[in-house]
């Protein structure tokens, strides 16, 4: 009997370790398959769908933590910026705007459409920051997709990473910087912290990066099946 109960544990333990690594392995085939699809290296997705996330999480090294880094402080407001939900969706957008040959006037356009939309579906609360509710919280995705369609239908190489950059940074500057003055400006006793591209907002901007690119693939799948890619 206690031999059995042992075994059972046992078994239960692998099933417990098995199956997140599973769901990984598959989000992992899934993800990447999806973005390399619409023109995304092996690397570049995953450090859209796994490098990105990894940074939600304080990371600290010899003391300093390397998720968020300090900018300064105001009215008992600690400001700083988070690696993942920020600095890593800044640089993967500059880098697709020069690798794949992206008009600035364009860009700018994605991403001041998806900025409006998500500066009206986001609000600020002084105990979560900036928060949106569903299922609006989807509408800067779909507006970056749409963005992407409709001024890249003939031209979807470069569709993806656009819908990428529209949808990642328009939420960046929609959610946390148009509303961060007025974070700021709201009185709190005790020094409160206040991450640019984190908490919720990272939670938003790393979704709506990943449905921006699906949404994209399914809404030019015929446009890319004309064209006679894989």
């Amino acid at each position: 009997m206690f031999i059995a109960i042992t075994l059972a544990q046992i078994g239960l333990w692998i099933l417990y370790i098995a199956i997140p690594i599973l769901i990984i392995y598959f989000s992992y085939l899934l993800l990447t398959k999806a973005f390399k699809y619409m023109g995304f290296s092996s690397i570049e997705a995953a450090v859209i769908v796994f490098v990105s996330i990894i940074f939600y999480f304080d990371i600290l090294i010899l003391g300093f933590n390397i998720s968020n880094i300090y900018l300064f402080s105001y009215n008992n407001w600690n400001v700083g910026i988070n690696v993942g939900g920020a600095l890593i969706p800044l640089i993967l957008s500059i880098y697709f705007v020069i690798k794949k040959k992206i008009p600035l006037k364009m860009v700018l356009i994605g991403i001041i459409i998806v900025s409006i939309v998500t500066y009206f579906v986001t609000r600020v609360d002084v105990h979560s920051g900036i928060v949106s509710t569903a299922p609006y919280f989807l509408l800067p995705a779909i507006a970056a997709s749409l963005v992407s369609v409709a001024l890249l239908w003939k031209d979807f190489k470069k569709a993806a990473p656009f819908a990428y950059i529209s949808g990642s940074i328009g939420v960046l500057v929609g959610a946390d910087v148009f509303h961060l003055w007025e974070l700021l400006s709201t009185p709190v006793n005790t020094q409160v912290n206040a991450v640019i591209g984190g908490a919720n907002v990272f939670d938003m901007i790393y979704i709506t990066g990943i449905i921006a690119v699906i949404l994209d693939g399914i809404l030019m799948f015929k446009q890319r099946s004309k064209e006679g890619l894989d």
